[in-house]
């Protein structure tokens, strides 16, 4: 077993959040009406997509009828298929829809991670959460060799790779989040661009819209090819 699979098997046996357990496990009991008769993960989730790859996505954490239900993070909910639509047409994913753990979705040259593993309520997660997820944030991101441009998709995923850099060694001051920040920082970190999180109420409500992520990883591609 490879040390990043390894780690996904410890993550996927966390149990170290006593209110996330409970509330994870609560909405795989109850489920919801459409996926009643769905078996759901209700586990925490690890990343996914091609280790080798120089992107590197960090959302906020599965949510409680997409990731939570289907084991895969960004998969089985809007949120999901936004995201997977905008990486498809950059060419980072070989489809435009992430429904199932087996629907022959493949990531391109970039990963997909969270800063909180499991789903929590109101997709609010304390700092303490966030603060116990960081240890695995900073174990997976180690095991991922050729990363060279972060994208945060919203404020909690922003502040939490930002504080773990910060815990190793960096000293740049923390920039407040904003939509289409590109943020270059000195040798061996990545850069580190920003975006609102795909989800349903940003993309509902026209916060974000498909040409807005779509103009947020052309200066992914760009600092890629620079």
């Amino acid at each position: 077993m490879s040390p990043l699979a390894a780690l996904h098997e410890e993550i996927i046996a966390c149990a170290r959040c006593p209110r996330l357990v409970t509330w994870r496990e609560g909405v795989a009991a109850t489920k919801r009406r459409a996926f009643r008769d769905d078996v759901y993960w209700a586990r925490p989730l690890p990343g996914f997509g091609d280790p080798n790859g120089r992107l590197l996505i960090v959302g906020l954490a599965p949510a409680a009828h997409g990731g939570n239900r289907t084991g895969r993070i960004f998969t089985g909910d809007s949120s999901g298929d936004f995201l997977m639509a905008a990486l498809h047409r950059a060419g980072f994913a070989n489809q435009p829809t992430s429904r199932s753990r087996d629907d022959g979705l493949e990531l391109r040259d970039a990963f997909i991670t969270a800063a909180v593993r499991c789903a929590p309520p109101a997709n609010k997660p304390t700092p303490d959460e966030i603060r116990t997820c960081r240890a695995f944030l900073a174990r997976e991101t180690a095991l991922l060799p050729n990363t060279r441009v972060v994208l945060a998709l919203g404020r909690i995923a922003f502040d939490a790779i930002f504080d773990l850099w910060r815990e190793q060694s960096l000293t740049a001051s923390r920039p407040a989040f904003a939509h289409g920040l590109v943020l270059t920082l000195p040798p061996p970190w990545p850069t580190l661009v920003a975006s609102y999180h795909p989800s349903r109420q940003n993309t509902q409500t026209g916060r974000l819209t498909p040409a807005m992520l779509d103009q947020v990883l052309a200066r992914v591609r760009e600092r890629l090819t620079d």
